[in-house]
This record gives C-alpha cells, sequence and structure tokens, in this order.
C-alpha cells in the first residue's frame, strides 16, 4: 500500500519592524519564530534592515524605480505562506519606517500582500502593549489583500515581562503560543485544502461572494 504523501510545510515569514539592536519587538519576533518552528514550520526569520527603502517619493520611483529593500520583501513574502509581524507602536499609532515599507511594496502588481495570512504582534513598555498601533497597522495590510488574523497579541510592560528569551509569566506566555498556533492552522488549512471557501470580506457593509477588489471569489466544489 502507497503511504499517503506527507503535506507540505507551511512557510512563514517571521519579522520585527524595528530597528534597535535590543528591541522588545525584536524579541517577541524571535520567540513566535521559535514556536513556529516548534509546531512544524518552515521559518524564515528576517531582520528589518533587510527590507531598507528611502522615504516613498514618486519622483524617487519613475527615476530609479522600486528599491531593492521592497524587492526583497516581495521575493520573501511570495516564497511564504504566511507572515508574522511585530511592530512597535510610536505616538499611538505605528512605527513610520513600517508604514513607509508597506507603501514601497505596493507598489508591485500582482500585489505581494494579496492573500497571505498575517499575525500581528507588538511589546511595549506601555500598559496598552502597542495595542493601538496593531489596529492602525491593520488598515493598509488589510487594504492590500492581507489575511489579517482576527486575534492580535500586545505584550503590555514589555520591558519587565520577559525573563531571557522567554515571556515570564506562564498564562501569558502559553496565551502567545496558544494564539501563534491557531494562526499557523488557519494559514495551513488555507495552503492545504483549497476547496474551503475563501471569501474574504474586508467591510462589514460588502455583500459575500460580492466582486468587490482585493476579494476572493468563492470556490465552487463540484
Amino acid at each position: 500500500m502507497d503511504r499517503p504523501t506527507p503535506e507540505p510545510k507551511l512557510k512563514v515569514l517571521v519579522f520585527a519592524a524595528s530597528l534597535r539592536a535590543q528591541s522588545l519587538n525584536k524579541k517577541l519576533a524571535a520567540l513566535a519564530a521559535r514556536v513556529a518552528a516548534q509546531a512544524g514550520a518552515v521559518v524564515d526569520h528576517a531582520s528589518m534592515r533587510d527590507f531598507d527603502v528611502p522615504l516613498y517619493d514618486g519622483d524617487f520611483e519613475s527615476v530609479h524605480g522600486i528599491p531593492p529593500g521592497a524587492e526583497e520583501l516581495k521575493r520573501r513574502l511570495l516564497e511564504s505562506d504566511a507572515f508574522i509581524l511585530s511592530c512597535p507602536e510610536y505616538n499611538g499609532s505605528m512605527a513610520g519606517t513600517t508604514k513607509n515599507l508597506i507603501d514601497w511594496t505596493s507598489r508591485f502588481r500582482p500585489q505581494p500582500f494579496d492573500g497571505r495570512h498575517g499575525l500581528l504582534l507588538s511589546a511595549s513598555p506601555s500598559l496598552a502593549g502597542g495595542n493601538r498601533g496593531l489596529w492602525m497597522l491593520r488598515v493598509p495590510l488589510e487594504h492590500l489583500g492581507a489575511r489579517v488574523f482576527p486575534d492580535m497579541f500586545s505584550l503590555a510592560m514589555a520591558h519587565k515581562a520577559f525573563a531571557g528569551d522567554e515571556i515570564a509569566d506562564q498564562a501569558l506566555r502559553s496565551r502567545f503560543e496558544t494564539n501563534v498556533h491557531a494562526f499557523l492552522s488557519l494559514a495551513e488549512a488555507a495552503k492545504n485544502y483549497p476547496c474551503m471557501k475563501r471569501a474574504w470580506v474586508e467591510f462589514l457593509g460588502e455583500p459575500p461572494g460580492g466582486m468587490a477588489d482585493r476579494v476572493d471569489p468563492v470556490e465552487t466544489v463540484a
């Protein structure tokens, strides 16, 4: 009897949208990468410096084209099934470097974020844990067709929350791991079971099955 063909492993791009060497978001992204690898995913653990781009300038683009940093992000997104992004919060919003990178990467056609499942994380010394910035970050990513996981994770008082490379509080650590595992399960189902319904409604007023931009049509199974 032939053995069943093993399902291809999930490929996940993980990085922190922070340049600081001792960034709390880098630490949280590294933890997410370890949890994903232990769950069996193939992890591409990147650095924000891999995606270095200048400030977006249409004149620059007309003369020089899209910069290599955005090309690199596009390449690694297209080689992955999903992405995990840990983003700092600056003044109640996402980091400007993150939005700038998204804006450059959005210039590609076809759109590399479109259809990619994404999990958003944040770590902050504040009591809110960077949650306000994550709600801002969802907007451009979902606008570009990314399927952002509903349950985001914000680590509050992050400068005191770590014990070495792990989250010190056991209950909080368990919640984080459960969150990552749930996201991986959804992304894996979308990868390996293409017959499942794939409609993604971006706005509450958008009718299911409508042929709006960036919304996948519902697949019909014979």
